[in-house]
């Protein structure tokens, strides 16, 4: 592992977990107000090509809104309340679009790991448009780790940006995985804690890539993976975990 790694260990899930409304720029701020300096969050596309925070492949969990954002322009996208569902000091709060992202981490110094995260059948679109955009948005900053569940999604991003590093996500080791990240050109590998220990962390530093898990909100399990030569933890709990 020649090439320098300057991501923080502690990344914030979603902007600062379940403490405000997840990939909203509020919960980047409080993200901020605990000492995070990384965060992760979901990227999809609206109807019309504007790349956008979200998880699901629909909008009813964390908005006002219903049905499949990909099937709704931005202009009605930008009206839903993000935030209410959570609590009501969030109310009003909007989704929250990647330029938005883009100037609130460089203005906090922070890094990011931008989750490519496409609705059913739009996964080389939303790979090719969020990865250029991404790449413009950080042109001469540090530039975001882009990830994906969909290897379609991460090969669209390399073929758009290639110089943007990528990580290849897994929820199981899959048959066929490690050969899918090295074409894929990965220069990290994010699982699901529970899949990663010393034996993984060791195999993928081997190969020259970085080992990062997903969502780490126990102390012990931390320490564990620290020992072990973990790179980076995704964690919920932002206030428990991590910077302070």
């Amino acid at each position: 592992m020649n090439t320098p790694w300057l991501y923080p260990l502690w990344i914030a899930h979603r902007g600062a977990g379940k403490l405000a409304p997840e990939n909203t720029l509020a919960s980047f701020r409080l993200g901020l107000q605990h000492g995070f300096r990384a965060y992760e969050c979901d990227l999809k596309l609206s109807r019309d090509g504007q790349a956008f925070l979200l998880h699901d492949d629909t909008l009813e969990r964390t908005s006002s809104g219903q049905g499949s954002p990909a099937d709704q322009d931005w202009a009605a996208l930008s009206r839903l309340d993000a935030g209410a569902w959570h609590s009501p000091p969030f109310t009003a709060e909007p989704l929250a679009r990647l330029e938005q992202i883009a100037a609130f981490c460089q203005a906090n110094g922070c890094a990011i790991n931008i989750e490519i995260k496409p609705c059913p059948g739009e996964e080389t679109r939303t790979g090719t448009v969020v990865a250029r955009e991404a790449a413009r948005l950080w042109a001469g900053a540090l530039p975001p780790l882009m990830s994906s569940f969909k290897p379609e999604a991460l090969a669209a991003a390399r073929d758009a940006a290639p110089e943007l590093p990528r990580g290849l996500l897994l929820d199981k080791l899959w048959e066929g995985w490690f050969e899918a990240a090295e074409a894929l050109g990965v220069v990290a590998v994010i699982t699901n804690y529970w899949l990663m220990d010393k034996a993984l962390i060791e195999r993928l530093h081997a190969r020259g890539w970085r080992a990062l898990v997903y969502t780490v909100n126990d102390a012990a399990i931390a320490e564990r993976l620290i020992a072990d030569g973990i790179d980076g933890i995704i964690t919920d709990a932002v206030d428990q975990l991590g910077p302070a």
